[in-house]
Formats: structure tokens, sequence, C-alpha cells
């Protein structure tokens, strides 16, 4: 059955469902329809893949590769090294039943301070984005997708669920932007993630300049864009402005927006 035939099948609430998870790292099935459910696992430098029941902490994680950091294999300036750490990581994803690994994580650097910059590739976009697109390519060379992360202008760990990125639009094009631009065009990643942090007034789950304009129209992006997890807040404006999948979990409230709306 193609796309179009199950999407003619689905209920109202069956395809309300399909844009939430079910819980931290799955998304909904439906079984009547043979429509399985997408496994996904924190990455990006080594999977952390915790036992039945993980609640994304990391008691009970599986055995796994820890391969060098983003910001190590930069200083290598070379992209060859990460493709081959891509298909290494993908071949653990699929030992354990993984079908998307949620990274690489992209974004820029710009306060030295910043506590997540040992997971990002570089302050050059040209560097950040050629280095993250061939690790994209090997991960997705054996099947596995990824979430590239965290689109966009995620450059701070303070304040994460609520800060304002202010950004004229030359500095983001150029710079903050660019990277993604490099990553979508160059290796077709099958999912984007929203970051939690609102550019220039509006968050970025329920911003349709970015998710649609530029990611969709511009770039010609046609795979999933999910949010970081707890990222959304106005479930029914982030539909509309192109966010295709909420996580971590369904809420009751969230569906009943969708439905009814």
């Amino acid at each position: 059955m193609n796309i179009e035939s199950l999407l003619k099948e689905l209920t109202v609430e069956e395809k309300a469902a399909l844009v939430a998870g079910a819980d931290f790292m799955y998304t909904n099935p439906v079984p009547r329809l043979g429509i399985p459910f997408v496994r996904m696992s924190d990455g990006p430098h080594g999977l952390r893949v915790q036992s039945e029941g993980g609640d994304n902490g990391v008691a009970g994680s599986e055995p796994a590769t820890a391969f060098p950091t983003a910001v190590t294999t930069a200083a290598s300036w070379n992209p060859e090294n990460t493709y081959k750490m891509g298909v290494a990581i993908a071949e653990e994803c699929a030992h354990y039943g993984v079908n998307v690994l949620l990274g690489p994580g992209t974004n820029i650097k710009r306060n030295p301070l910043a506590g997540r910059n040992f997971e990002y590739f570089s302050e050059d976009p040209l560097l950040a984005g050629k280095m993250a697109a061939a690790e994209v390519n090997g991960v997705q060379s054996k099947g596995v997708g990824v979430s590239v992360k965290h689109f966009a202008l995620n450059n701070s760990e303070n304040f994460r669920f609520m800060g304002d990125s202010v950004c004229d639009m030359r500095a983001m094009r150029e710079l903050y932007l660019k990277v993604f631009e490099i990553i979508v065009k160059e290796s077709k990643p099958h999912t984007m993630m929203c970051a939690y942090n609102k550019i220039n007034g509006e968050f970025c789950c329920e911003n349709k300049w970015l998710l649609t304009d530029v990611l969709r129209s511009e770039w010609g992006f046609d795979g999933v864009v999910m949010s970081d997890w707890g990222a959304t807040h106005d479930r029914v404006k982030g539909v509309a402005a192109g966010l295709d999948l909420e996580m971590p979990g369904d809420t009751d409230i969230c569906r009943k927006w969708i439905i009814d709306s």
C-alpha cells in the first residue's frame, strides 16, 4: 500500500497520533495498517540506547562505542573521517534496532562558554557543514536515518527553553543557517530537529519562515521535521508552520488541539 492510500485509510485520531511520539524514543505505530513505530537513539558520537522502559537517562544503557566528539573530528579537516564514523555508528544502530540517530549536532559555536560546544564541529559554517554532511552520508548509507540538530541558531545552553537568538538576516544566512543549508543539499538528511530557542522573537518550532519558507521551499528538504524534546509550545501553530513530529511523548491536550483544529 502506498502513502496516498494509507492516508485515506487513517482516521483523524490515528493521524493525530502519528505526529507525536509514544514515549521518549518511539513514535506511535498503527498496527491495523501495518505502520510500524520508529525507534530513535541519542548520539551523535556513539549511541545512548537504554534497555526497554528507559527514561532517556543513562541508567541501563547498552554497550556502545564512544567515538570522538565533533570538536575533535573537525580538527582533522577530513570529511572522510566523519563519513567512516557515521558508517560505524549506523552499524551499531542496526544492531540495536534503532531507525534514527539523533545527530549530528551542527550549530555554530558563538560563545566559548557554551556547554555543548564539544557536540558541535566548528565556528566556521563551511567546515561544520562539510564535516556534518559527510557523517550524515555515512550513517544513511546503511539505511539508518539521522536528525540534524538543533535547527537553528541554538548557540547557548543558558536559558535553553526560553532563549531568543536575535540576529540580522545577513549573519543568519551566511553563518548560522549556512551550515544547515550545506547539509540539506549535500546529504539529504531524513529528519531535522527544531531547537528550543526563539529566533527574533518566535520559537523555532512555530516559525513558518524557518521550517517551510527556508528549509522546504528554498532548500528542498523533503524529510521529517521533529521537535527537540519538550521544545513545543503551541502545537497547532507548530503543525501549520511545518513541524511534523512532536517529541518525546504524546499528550492528551496536544492531540485534542490537533483533532479539534
